[in-house]
């Protein structure tokens, strides 16, 4: 791809959500009942995530406060006990947050003094000396598939399996390649690649996951984040060429990467299945009959509101122009970028700021012109940077597992779900054993069925889609831990982040 300039987005407050994790490997909790904070649960749920609030940040220390996902503040009251509420004061729920070279943190009460500690169980505040049980690690709350997006020369990290390299070298993160999985496995982290391979200690994609793929975190707050073998080495783009390897000298700063949901980028086909594409001068035509780095679009959608921003490559919008054309040299803030979206079995149909619905003219280029949507306003619309599918529902990733034969939505590691595109929106979910996903009567999933069959995926927001699934009902997330599809209207539990 050409020189781009591309403005990199800040992270969102989501992606900078975390756990924290107790000596003993369990999760700091809010509970409901009486507003008590515990540190029993193992796995990493909506009651084990916390906002980050910084006040005041350095190079070694921070001070803090820890929100809940339920709008309430993690507190230390004087007798050293540990609560969940409003603050009644500026210092109540302020914390000093220490990090440390192995990678754990603390918290010291900014009132008292003293440490926030567990004994695997119950959470408290009552010492002044510091000790192991004072140590908490920190586990990123966001979605498993991310992006690594190096500060110091702008680029994202980018696999290269012809050569089982990762280079730090993309300008923009459009393609699979610079999507990765980030495992947690027993205190460390593996990095897997979109077809699979890890990241290893020495400087190769591995086949499978190993000790030699294992790496420790450093995790600051605002999303940075560096991975280090725990023997001094620690990993950042070296030569010319940006290589991401281990090594003991980085230049300052440069080990550092923000660490972001991997975005959204699709391909949109008219109805004589041309590719829309960005042509020199910003113009928008679907006349191209092959997929190019100027036919990919980033999908940025407001799940609270039903418009949409499409991303060129060249790091600006479509917008609505003059004489109703449409021109990719829109800026986020403009009015003329957002188009109101409607779905229709896998296509969508664009409504610009004007009322106008967008459509193809004779000659190919892109126009805000009809008054009422039709069959060459219907946009065929697929994913362009993803193999594979992950979701995240309500109670946790969708997955499956040795002790059960059904397709579970309560997991803490999820399963790739592979994506065999059939055409516009409709999709084959094949598991990782090459089998195909199979459905019951009653509405659950299995994950050795031997044809394929169809699901219907629908965009709700920037990572966040639905599935309708082949006995016509959207998939959803059932509390007791079992993937079903028995929904015939669109609920929360229906909705999944990807």
């Amino acid at each position: 791809m050409d020189e781009v300039e591309w403005m990199h987005r800040h992270p969102k407050a989501e992606d900078l959500r975390i756990g924290l994790i107790s000596w003993a490997g369990t999760y700091l909790t809010f509970e409901a009942y009486k507003n008590t904070v515990t540190a029993n649960a193992k796995s990493l749920g909506r009651r084990q995530i916390w906002d980050l609030l910084v006040s005041n940040e350095q190079e070694t220390q921070a001070v803090v406060r820890l929100k809940s996902l339920k709008g309430l503040y993690l507190l230390c009251e004087g007798d050293g006990s540990v609560c969940h509420g409003q603050p009644r004061t500026s210092h109540h729920g302020c914390f000093l947050l220490r990090f440390h070279r192995n990678g754990k943190w603390t918290l010291q009460c900014i009132i008292s003094g003293h440490y926030l500690e567990s004994n695997g169980e119950d959470v408290f505040c009552n010492s002044r000396v510091l000790s192991a049980y004072h140590m908490w690690t920190p586990r990123p709350a966001l979605h498993v598939h991310v992006t690594l997006y190096s500060p110091i020369y702008r680029t994202y990290a980018r696999a290269d399996h012809s050569v089982g390299r990762i280079w730090v070298d993309a300008a923009v993160p459009c393609v699979e390649e610079c999507g990765f999985l980030l495992h947690f496995q027993d205190g460390c982290y593996h990095l897997e690649t979109s077809t699979h391979h890890f990241l290893s200690h020495v400087d190769r994609l591995a086949s499978q996951l190993s000790s030699q793929t294992a790496f420790h975190m450093q995790l600051r707050p605002r999303g940075f984040m560096a991975l280090c073998d725990g023997e001094g080495g620690t990993l950042y783009p070296q030569g010319a060429h940006l290589l991401l390897g281990l090594g003991s000298s980085p230049m300052r700063g440069a080990e550092w990467f923000i660490l972001q949901h991997f975005p959204t980028w699709v391909s949109l086909r008219s109805k004589a299945r041309k590719f829309i594409s960005v042509l020199y001068g910003a113009e928008v035509c679907a006349t191209s009959e092959r997929l190019t780095p100027m036919s990919l679009f980033q999908f940025e959608c407001d799940s609270e509101s039903p418009t949409l921003q499409l991303r060129s490559s060249n790091g600006c919008y479509l917008a609505q122009r003059p004489n109703r054309t449409v021109m990719a040299d829109g800026h986020p803030m403009e009015s003329d970028t957002f188009f109101r979206v409607r779905w229709n079995c896998g296509k969508i149909i664009l409504q610009s700021a004007s009322g106008r619905f967008l459509s193809i003219a004779p000659n190919g280029l892109l126009l805000a012109n009809a008054t009422s949507p039709g069959p060459n306003e219907e946009l065929a619309i697929r994913f362009a940077n993803r193999p594979f599918l992950v979701l995240r529902g309500r109670y946790g990733y969708v997955g499956s597992t040795s002790e059960r034969d059904l397709i579970q939505c309560n997991m803490d590691q999820p399963d790739c779900i592979q994506l065999l595109p059939c055409h516009q929106g409709i999709y084959h979910f094949q598991a990782q054993g090459g089998s195909f996903w199979s459905i019951t009567s009653f509405g659950t999933f299995r994950p050795w069925g031997k044809f394929a069959l169809n699901f219907c995926v629908e965009l709700q927001g920037s990572n966040l889609l639905t599935v309708l699934a082949p006995n016509g009902f959207y998939m959803r997330a059932d509390r007791s831990g079992t993937l079903l599809a028995d929904s015939e209207d669109i609920t929360k539990e229906c909705i999944w982040e990807f």
